[in-house]
């Protein structure tokens, strides 16, 4: 029920769509995390296909304030969910090099901020925070590791969430 989803609350709201797909309301800012809403991943559509259709349209989504990516493998970074946010307003928050790609997919590169671990922003009245992760990054066998992969810390004033991307466990956990 996305219309009752997008009501204000005193709590954190949050739909998960699938794998690594969610999207947060806090306080009334509507932030998606790796966005993964067509009908398959990968380069090739019809050797990667769902085992489900997608639980929801992009076209049913309420207004995206800010689309979080954790990293760029295909089941994080679809670029037929990013392509259909060209003429948005939404804001994107990427870790290091993630944002080629998006400007690759006509993303106007003002929208785009790109973070190092550690480093945060200010967005939509949320405090956003690239965190370290262990994984690793790349869409081919030619440029593994070329750009960075993260986690996230986002902020309101009431709350904090961290979302782990796909993380193995380490050190940064202590």
């Amino acid at each position: 029920d996305l219309a009752e989803f997008q009501r204000p609350a005193d709590d954190i709201k949050l739909i998960w769509f699938g794998h690594s797909s969610v999207l947060l309301n806090l306080e009334g800012r509507m932030v998606l995390v790796d966005p993964v809403l067509s009908t398959s991943t990968g380069p090739m559509g019809f050797m990667m296909k769902r085992f489900q259709d997608p639980v929801v349209k992009l076209s049913e989504l309420p207004p995206i304030d800010v689309i979080l990516i954790s990293h760029d493998h295909y089941d994080h970074l679809d670029t037929d969910s990013i392509r259909f946010f060209k003429e948005s307003k939404t804001r994107f928050i990427v870790p290091l090099g993630v944002g080629s790609h998006l400007v690759g997919w006509g993303i106007s590169p003002d929208r785009i901020t790109e973070l190092d671990w550690w480093q945060n922003v200010e967005q939509s009245g949320l405090h956003i925070t690239l965190t370290p992760a262990q994984h690793f990054s790349g869409r081919d066998f030619s440029n593994q590791n070329k750009t960075l992969w993260g986690s996230f810390v986002v902020q309101s004033a009431k709350h904090k969430i961290f979302f782990s991307g796909d993380t193995g466990y380490d050190t940064h956990f202590k």
